[in-house]
C-alpha cells in the first residue's frame, strides 16, 4: 500500500474504506457459507440419485434382456422409436450463481410400435429406460450445480481471504500510523504553545 500523507482528511477516508472492507468481508463470508450449505445439500442429493440410477439401470437392462429373449433383437423397434427432445433447461439464482434446472417429461403411455410382434416385456423396458433418462437429467442438473457452486465458493474464499489478511490489516496499519503522527503533532503544538505562553508571561 502506498505511503499516505498523515492528514485528518486521509484518516477519515481510510476509516470509511476500512468500514467498507469489513462489511465486504462479512458479506463474502455469509455468501460463502450459504453456497457451502447449498452445495452440501446437493452432494447428498447426488449420492441418493446415483444409487437410484444404478438400481434403475440394472432393472432396465434386465428388462431389455428379457425383451430380447422373448421377441428376438429389439434393434428395429428401437430405431423406429422417435428421438425424445423433451428436455428443457432453465436457471435459478443462488447468491448470484446461476444454477441449472433440467426438466424431463414424465413417461407417457404412447407407444411408437404396434401390439403385433411385441408384448409387455417391451413396454416394461421402455418404462424403465424413461426412468433412467429422468434420473440422468436430474443427476446432470445436480452435478453441474455442484461444480458451479464449488467455483463460486473458491472465488468468494479468495476475496474473503484478501480482505481479511491483506486489505483490512493494511487499512488498520495506516490508521494507526496517521493517528500516531497526528497525536505527535498535537503534542508538539501543545508544547510550543506552552513555551510561547511562558515567554509572554516573562515579558509582562
Amino acid at each position: 500500500m502506498p505511503v499516505i500523507a498523515p492528514t485528518k482528511g486521509n484518516l477519515s477516508k481510510i476509516k470509511r474504506s476500512l468500514a467498507l472492507a469489513k462489511m465486504g468481508y462479512e458479506l463474502m463470508d455469509r455468501k460463502r457459507n450459504i453456497l457451502i450449505r447449498e452445495m452440501m445439500l446437493l452432494i447428498d442429493s447426488a449420492k441418493q440419485i446415483q444409487a437410484e440410477i444404478d438400481t434403475t439401470f440394472t432393472r432396465a437392462y434386465s428388462a431389455l434382456q428379457e425383451a430380447n429373449i422373448k421377441l428376438g433383437a429389439c434393434q428395429d423397434i428401437a430405431l423406429a422409436t422417435p428421438v425424445d427432445d423433451s428436455l428443457q433447461l432453465g436457471y435459478r439464482s443462488v447468491m448470484g450463481v446461476e444454477i441449472p434446472i433440467v426438466t424431463a417429461s414424465d413417461f407417457e403411455a404412447r407407444l411408437s410400435y404396434g401390439f403385433f410382434g411385441t408384448d409387455s416385456s417391451l413396454d416394461k423396458t421402455l418404462y424403465e429406460f424413461y426412468r433412467v433418462k429422468k434420473l440422468c437429467a436430474t443427476l446432470a442438473e445436480v452435478e453441474t450445480s455442484v461444480y458451479r457452486l464449488a467455483n463460486a465458493i473458491k472465488k468468494a474464499q479468495k476475496r474473503a481471504n484478501a480482505l481479511q489478511n491483506i486489505i483490512i490489516p493494511q487499512y488498520t496499519a495506516s490508521i494507526a500510523y496517521i493517528t500516531g503522527v497526528l497525536e505527535e503533532r498535537e503534542r508538539e503544538e501543545f508544547s510550543r504553545l506552552k513555551v510561547i505562553k511562558a515567554q509572554k508571561a516573562k515579558k509582562t
